[in-house]
This record gives structure tokens, C-alpha cells and sequence, in this order.
């Protein structure tokens, strides 16, 4: 196991990469289940697909561990600052999948106070290809997912009202303005040379 430096991931001062490498295991393959045995996949909270090779979600169980693998992941980007759970952990561990860890505190209105640099640099994570397929996910899939989400489609040129209608469709009645109002003011101007899927994706043009 390796914990990247913060070069790792372009000078973010509270990401973290953990590499983890596949482990011999004696689980049958996908799609050669026991016989007299069905696989249920079950997908975790607020699971949806965001773009090709991005998915977003609450905090996986063990329950959802099947699901998860039936995506192939590639990484796991997690943004809450508490340790990944031990049985997350061993199933990353044991799948060959990478834990990107951008710890952002929970924060409630009218203290709100999301960290744009970790923002930035978790986007960095999400823009690079190579970490595809990848999961984003926090604890409900709300907020921090959300607010990430939605500077994705500030890059990818959505309108503002398709960016909050995405938005309060996980948050619901736990819709935040002081998230909202982050999402409107973040600045997308550094972000250079997107990749053509990223930048020309669903924009406003035909929302």
C-alpha cells in the first residue's frame, strides 16, 4: 500500500491517493456464481451514472459490494474526512481498486465553508481518464457529491438551472442554498484543454 504525497494529485493539500493491489482470493468469478445461487445486485443510495465512466452515490455497504464490481471500477473517490471502513477497505483491496480520499468536514448553513481547493483538486481526479470507471461518493450522496457534481457540469457547460435541478433532486428538502451559491461563484477559468468528452457534454446549448 502507498499514500500518495500531495504531488500526487497536483498540490492539493487535502487529498490523498491510496494505492491498493490486488489480492488472491478464492471468490468465484463475475458471471460463474454457484450453482443455485442468483447474485443480487443492489445498488447503493442515491446511485446514478453522471457521465460515461463516472458514477456517483452514498457510502457503499457491504450489501452493494457485488453492484459495485459489476461496474469494474477503476477508483473510489471518497470525500468525507473520516477512515474508510475496514470492509470498504478490503474489498477495494481485493478488487484492485484505487481510494482517492479528499477529506471535506460536514457543514451545515449558515457556517458552510466548502474548501475550493480540495474541490479543484478531487475535479483533477475526476477529469483524468485513466481513473475510470470512478465512483464519487460521501455519506448520503447529498452535499458533497453534489456540490462536486456540480462543478463538473460548470466545466462541461450546463446551464445553471440544470445544475441546481440535478442538485436538489438528491438533496431534496436538504437542498442548501450556501451550496448552491458555491457552485454559482466557482470559478472554472484554470481548468484548460478538458478532454472533448468532459467539455462538450450535455451543455446548455441543448438542456
Amino acid at each position: 500500500m502507498r499514500v500518495g504525497s500531495r504531488s500526487d494529485l497536483g498540490g492539493g493539500e487535502r487529498g490523498s491517493l491510496i494505492e491498493v493491489s490486488p489480492a488472491n482470493n478464492n471468490r468465484p468469478a463475475m458471471g460463474e456464481e454457484r450453482e443455485g445461487e442468483e447474485e443480487l445486485l443492489v445498488p447503493p443510495l442515491n446511485f446514478a451514472m453522471v457521465d460515461n465512466g463516472i458514477f456517483r452515490s452514498g457510502f457503499p455497504d457491504s450489501a452493494n459490494f457485488s453492484f459495485l464490481q459489476s461496474l469494474g471500477l477503476r477508483s473510489v473517490l471518497y470525500l468525507c474526512p473520516e477512515p474508510y471502513p475496514a470492509a470498504n477497505y478490503e474489498f477495494l483491496k481485493d478488487n484492485g481498486i484505487r481510494l482517492f480520499q479528499f477529506g471535506i468536514e460536514m457543514c451545515k448553513e449558515p457556517f458552510a465553508n466548502i474548501p475550493e481547493e480540495t474541490i479543484r483538486e478531487a475535479l483533477k481526479v475526476i477529469l483524468d481518464v485513466r481513473n475510470h470507471p470512478v465512483l464519487i461518493h460521501c455519506k448520503r450522496g447529498k452535499h458533497r457529491t453534489g456540490c462536486l457534481v456540480g462543478c463538473l457540469r460548470k466545466l462541461q457547460r450546463w446551464c445553471l438551472s440544470s445544475i441546481f435541478d440535478e442538485y436538489q433532486r438528491y438533496a431534496a428538502a436538504k437542498a442548501r442554498v450556501s451550496d448552491q451559491r458555491f457552485m454559482e461563484l466557482f470559478d472554472i477559468s484554470s481548468f484548460k484543454n478538458l478532454p472533448l468528452s468532459f467539455s462538450s457534454t450535455r451543455s446548455s446549448a441543448n438542456r
